[in-house]
């Protein structure tokens, strides 16, 4: 279930990226009560991608923004209270990166749900239930 974090850079001091996923992988399992969990965990992926301020836009201006977008089968973040709780967790992770400095405004967040029965665990095509069997296994 990857994460896609993009944020312009100096948003974040450089090399605090892995700091980013982790805490963000983190409560993104925390709040699916997954935290631990030996199939789900190594099956959450990220990547990082740091773009000039020069890229970046806002109302077709050049600004500082932070886009988190996570590609998940449809039964997660399927509850309003682990959307709200996530986000604004992972918000907050991000704003305390930016040493306060990244206003709220400007970090977006957005989930992808894939379609039932394309999601690869261990090379393995697998359903949401079968997604579920694996998931249990802890």
């Amino acid at each position: 279930m990857p994460l896609t974090l993009t944020l312009t850079e100096g948003v974040i001091p450089a090399g605090s990226e892995k700091d980013a996923v982790q805490r963000i992988t983190n409560s993104m399992l925390k709040h699916h009560g997954l935290l631990g969990n030996k199939a789900m965990t190594p099956n959450v992926t990220a990547h990082v991608s740091v773009l000039p301020k020069t890229s970046t836009f806002s109302g077709g201006e050049e600004f500082s923004g932070v886009w988190m977008e996570w590609k998940v089968p449809a039964f997660a973040f399927a509850s309003r209270e682990v959307q709200l709780a996530h986000f604004a967790e992972a918000t907050e992770i991000i704003r305390e990166l930016s040493g306060g400095k990244q206003p709220i405004e400007n970090i977006y967040s957005n989930v992808i749900h894939t379609v039932d029965g394309s999601w690869n665990f261990n090379g393995i095509a697998m359903t949401n239930e079968e997604i579920g069997i694996e998931i249990s296994k802890g």
